[in-house]
């Protein structure tokens, strides 16, 4: 039997399934199933990333620089011989684009996309906190904004 002929018609014992097509499905993108194949785990709801650096706080040292100010960031940390905790300070370039703040202002550094080679933070004004008052008489009525029965006339 030559060459040709055998290429031609294929022995019985050659013959698959897969030979010169067949009625099953097969296309080469789908995946293999196999019994010894991993479930696919089920897809978790979404989760928002993790951002490790969010917001630091720092006061401004120089505002000399069009839309740029250099804040000062201190924290506390401890001494790696004496284990004392110690101030620590940084200073970091924040994007100001409406020049509003002077040195001395306390601000809010909020990590943005980077602005230039060391701008990435945005400075942002931090909320005036409520100052605590002693006497509780006379700031209950007007912090509730209701006012007292015995004040009503």
């Amino acid at each position: 039997m030559s060459l040709t002929a055998s290429l031609l018609h294929p022995s019985p014992k050659l013959s698959t399934p897969f030979l010169h097509g067949s009625s099953t499905s097969f296309s080469p993108l789908s995946k293999p199933t196999s019994s010894l194949a991993f479930p696919t785990p089920q897809r978790l709801t979404f989760l928002p990333p993790i951002r490790a650096l969010k917001y630091l706080q720092g006061r401004v040292v120089c505002a000399t620089s069009d839309k740029t100010v250099a804040v000062e960031v201190t924290r506390l940390a401890p001494h790696p011989k004496y284990k004392r905790r110690v101030r620590k300070q940084k200073k970091y370039q924040a994007h100001d684009p409406d020049n509003q703040f002077q040195v001395g202002d306390i601000v809010q550094l909020e990590k943005c996309r980077p602005i230039s080679k060391t701008k990435t933070f945005l400075a942002v004004p931090v909320p005036a906190k409520k100052p605590k008052s002693k006497s509780g008489e006379g700031d209950a009525p007007n912090e509730l904004g209701i006012p007292l029965e015995s004040l009503q006339v």
